[in-house]
């Protein structure tokens, strides 16, 4: 299996922890070189040391809209191509309606939608001159059904779930697979913020929830490799829920 991935780029966002790094962690033992891309530079390095010789770290802040294209350049220039794009990196706020401000529901729209775009469109000007390469957009059960609180959060998935079929409608003719996983509730630090002190909101996920227990980051990571990979190879345009039946719940 090593030797089959040995020459595979794929880049992971948000890879440094949670789901991120349970991906990063899959894609380097299936022998693919990860590069990860977060801010936390302490967080980094050690994802470097855990990972090891098939992990290579960026510090970078997403938010830049303007760097993408150089940083990109950049990556290309150093290991030739990419085949993975991983967008993973996201950021939540659990916040009532009317407090949002307009600013911070832009905040959230710049990291969650307008920065996956111009990363996602950059690459794939690459993906297209070799005529493949797999992306993979991570959603939310906020976007499967409504979740009070979090508006910025599920307006920025909707628009993930819709730019995921846009973009498989009019990059698979050129090679290029684009799919999306929308986690349910799992075990992570971001879930634990958000349901830790909310005793409701906790007994409600449990109770929607089928299995009845919160999912590993590696659930997700193992959706994330079999939609990386060949094995994938006609799937394209899905959102592949990896949830524990949260989605279908009652």
């Amino acid at each position: 299996m090593e030797k089959a991935n040995q020459n595979k780029i794929a880049i992971v966002t948000g890879g440094a922890s949670g789901i991120g790094l349970a991906i990063s962690e899959k894609f380097v033992a299936d022998g693919i070189q990860t590069i990860v891309i977060g801010r936390d530079k302490t967080k980094l390095k050690s994802v470097k040391n855990k990972l090891g010789l098939l992990c290579y770290t960026i510090s970078f802040d997403l938010t830049d809209i303007p760097a993408i294209p150089s940083l990109v350049k950049d990556i290309i220039k150093q290991f030739g191509h990419i085949d993975i794009l991983v967008n993973n990196a996201g950021i939540n706020m659990k916040k009532d309606f009317t407090e949002v401000t307009d600013e911070e529901f832009q905040r959230i729209l710049l990291t969650n939608v307008t920065a996956v775009f111009a990363l996602s469109r950059e690459v794939v000007k690459n993906m297209i001159e070799k005529k493949s390469g797999a992306i993979i957009n991570i959603s939310s059960m906020a976007s499967q059904y409504g979740l009070p609180k979090v508006i910025a959060y599920t307006a920025s998935k909707s628009a993930i779930e819709g730019m995921t079929r846009a973009m498989a409608v009019e990059l698979s003719p050129k090679g290029i697979r684009v799919n999306c996983i929308a986690p349910g509730f799992i075990a992570t630090d971001m879930s634990a913020k958000a349901l830790n002190g909310d005793k409701e909101r906790k007994a409600k996920v449990m109770g929607r929830t089928p299995m009845g227990y919160m999912g590993d980051p590696v659930d997700i990571a193992n959706a994330a490799l079999y939609l990386a990979n060949g094995e994938a190879k006609y799937v394209t345009g899905i959102v592949l829920p990896v949830d524990g039946g949260n989605s279908i719940g009652f």
